[in-house]
């Protein structure tokens, strides 16, 4: 029976204040507490919807559906789920392989599902044993080694469907109100090298949502608004950096291809750490609702009425006031919404703090 490793990577590591994780779906050999990448030659990836919802708790939640095409014989696969240490949080390792920032790990196999087991593994120093604590100690907190949920998966011949969901805390930092890290490349080491059928969808569920992705990694098509209200164009930053910037408002955006061989890893990062660094940033060019979110403009003098009407203008309040109206227009991510009730029903502790800031 051949038994390999699908890691699902989720790679946890602070920036700032807060953790950041990463997901990546790649095919390893295990011996041991070792992961050593292979290429899988039976097993291709036919087709894959990667959902990823932005909201204002902080977290990032990951909803996979694949499709695996096994042209081979039936065989038993060790799968996994791999997170390294958080990094710079003063978290110790924990040895039970239970990774402190991911929750509501789930796996189904053509309908049923998984259990899973935790264990620490070896990420990068593929020929250093684990042997204990001392190895993982070093002086940078930067460590090889790696939390896993692994389950034990059948692969039928012809189509097999796995579904995938966890949640992990985003990362912030001065810079940058939220990253999202995404592996893609290791896709690569599947039967073929390449994702049959890729679709990737962003979310902002009962929130509005402002970011950036990288314009190389998403060429052939374009992002479309499928749900809510939403924009997308691409836009120029420091340094002559062409970046997606995409803004929306309970809804979706999503991007889909055809034979899907990345070359490099997506990184779904708030508009912020762009905006931040241009000349003279106006008040309220990006707003955000979580309160990991911090208008540093506010230590200067704002008028206390644009403080006031931001968290209305995010919602897409339909100005009467022209003065409001003009300065609001002027940010990409203010989208007018006429049906809109002026309600502060869902208002955010982030939301208060800017209205109160305008009294």
């Amino acid at each position: 029976m051949k038994r390999m490793m699908l890691t699902m990577m989720a790679t946890a590591l602070l920036w700032g204040v807060a953790t950041t994780a990463r997901a990546n779906d790649g095919v390893f050999f295990t011996r041991g507490s070792m992961l050593v990448p292979i290429h899988e030659t039976d097993i291709s990836v036919k087709k894959e919807v990667l959902t990823i919802t932005l909201n204002d708790d902080g977290h990032a939640y990951v909803d996979v559906d694949y499709v695996f095409s096994n042209t081979g014989d039936e065989k038993t696969v060790a799968m996994g789920f791999e997170a390294t240490k958080p990094y710079n949080t003063g978290d110790k390792i924990n040895l039970s392989g239970v990774h402190p920032y991911i929750k509501d790990f789930t796996v189904t196999m053509n309908g049923e599902q998984l259990s899973y087991r935790n264990k620490l593994v070896v990420r990068e120093e593929m020929d250093k044993p684990y042997t204990g604590p001392t190895d993982v100690e070093d002086e940078d907190g930067i460590l090889p080694y790696a939390y896993a949920y692994l389950f034990e998966a059948r692969f039928k011949k012809g189509d097999n469907f796995v579904h995938h969901t966890y949640a992990y805390e985003m990362s912030t930092g001065v810079a940058r109100t939220f990253e999202v890290p995404y592996w893609l490349t290791p896709a690569t080491r599947w039967k073929g090298g390449s994702i049959g059928d890729f679709t990737l969808r962003i979310r902002a569920d009962k929130t509005a949502k402002h970011f950036c992705l990288d314009e190389e990694l998403f060429k052939g098509s374009e992002f479309k608004v499928v749900a809510g209200t939403g924009k997308v164009r691409h836009s120029k930053f420091s340094y002559n950096t062409t970046l997606i910037e995409i803004a929306i408002r309970n809804g979706m955006v999503e991007w889909h291809t055809k034979n899907f061989r990345p070359e490099t890893d997506m990184n779904i990062i708030s508009a912020d750490a762009h905006l931040n660094f241009v000349d003279n940033p106006k008040f309220g060019s990006f707003y955000d609702r979580s309160d990991s979110f911090v208008i540093w403009q506010m230590d200067k003098k704002v008028d206390k009425r644009l403080a006031r009407n931001l968290p209305y203008a995010h919602r897409g309040y339909v100005f009467k006031d022209k003065k409001l109206y003009d300065y609001f227009s002027q940010f990409f991510w203010y989208m007018p919404d006429p049906l809109w009730q002026m309600s502060t029903d869902d208002f955010t502790p982030r939301d208060w703090k800017m209205v109160n800031k305008g009294e």
